[in-house]
């Protein structure tokens, strides 16, 4: 499943609720508004960023042991990815699907590390999420300060 992903949106956006931050794809309000008119180049420059936001705060819990395995996972779980997209950023879309499901995380290539170690599936990806969501909040507020009065 690694056709090309127009947004990086996935399904449950919270700025509808009034965050100015995502829960589901960590991009803020503005660029959630301003997406579809970005050129590619722009696009993808925000997409790296997302992922090397992912690949910070999941690398706080996380490793991952067998990237094609990984891979295979999602494929086989029907999760959308990029070719592009970093391992760690793929494994926070695994956990964000199947994190109740999870029983060993080795079976996905992934291992418990640091911040992680005692957590479960489902408490890995709170503690991920929970996590990205204040980075997001953060970029939010500077994009705020950047955008003309």
């Amino acid at each position: 499943m690694t056709q090309r992903i127009a947004s990086p949106c996935v399904g449950l956006c919270s700025t509808t609720v009034g965050d100015t931050a995502c829960r589901g794809c960590q991009r803020s309000d503005i660029e959630i508004r301003d997406w579809f008119g970005y050129d590619e180049q722009e696009r993808r420059q925000r997409m790296d960023e997302l992922d090397r936001l992912r690949e910070a705060v999941a690398g706080e819990f996380l490793r991952v042991t067998d990237e094609d395995m990984l891979a295979s996972q999602l494929v086989r779980h029907r999760i959308r990815f990029r070719d592009r997209q970093p391992p760690l950023s793929r494994a926070v879309e695994l956990l964000r699907v199947g994190r109740t499901r999870i029983v060993d995380l080795s079976r996905y290539g992934l291992q418990p590390a640091g911040k992680g170690l005692p957590l479960s599936a489902d408490e890995l990806y709170e503690s991920i999420s929970l996590a990205l969501l204040e980075h997001a909040q953060q970029r939010s507020q500077e994009q705020r300060l950047d955008q003309p009065t």
